[in-house]
């Protein structure tokens, strides 16, 4: 039995894009398109660490009050706060004021900027060097992995490198978001859309 939903406009998503709009908006046009460039990538990395243990719907209806808290995810303005911004931070109630988290966006920053100069490329070149052989092609939400030997493998690599709050699920969970594998439903009307896996 399919686990996709035909929505009024005729098309079948997934259940969980399938009745909020901000999801469905969300699921018909940015989950799983690429994105290569290192803010774009920064930013990504940071909202899957803040979304840890929380739903990603409460991190996008944030999303607007965060770009504005962390300078629209610039790593080098990011790089550069200070005890004070952490305090600014952990006041900002638009936000998830999660301290070990504040500081983690920090690091991140930092540790992009280290990037930079790595024989191995940015941020954006670095995390896309992940990107494996073959996506998944589930059929329903049980044939969806949460972790891959690449997501376990960029995450010792980024922690490598300085990153912290960058586990294997989150880094799974980042590839999905920013295309680097393709892992909506089969019979999802996104399935393919990004270009990225031409046999997807």
């Amino acid at each position: 039995m399919s686990e996709v939903v035909v929505g009024d406009d005729g098309l079948a998503r997934p259940m969980w894009a399938s009745v909020d709009p901000m999801l469905r908006d969300y699921y018909d046009t940015e989950w799983g398109m690429p994105v290569r460039d290192e803010v774009g990538v920064f930013e990504r990395l940071s909202l899957e660490a803040f979304q840890s243990g929380l739903s990603w719907a409460t991190i996008l209806r944030k999303r607007p009050a965060f770009r504005e808290a962390f300078a629209g995810f610039s790593p080098d303005a990011v790089a550069s706060f200070d005890d004070a911004d952490i305090e600014r931070l952990m006041a900002d109630a638009g936000i998830v004021r999660n301290r070990a988290k504040v500081l983690a966006t920090i690091q991140n920053a930092r540790a992009t900027l280290g990037l930079r100069d790595d024989p191995e490329g940015d941020l954006a070149a670095y995390v896309w060097s992940f990107q494996p052989q073959s996506t998944p092609k589930p059929r329903s939400y049980a044939d969806v992995p949460t972790t891959s030997a690449e997501s376990l493998a960029l995450s010792k690599g980024l922690k490598r490198k300085g990153f912290t709050f960058v586990g294997p699920t989150t880094m799974f969970a980042l590839m999905e978001a920013i295309g680097i594998v393709d892992t909506h439903l089969l019979d999802s009307h996104r399935r393919g859309s990004s270009g990225v896996w031409s046999d997807a």
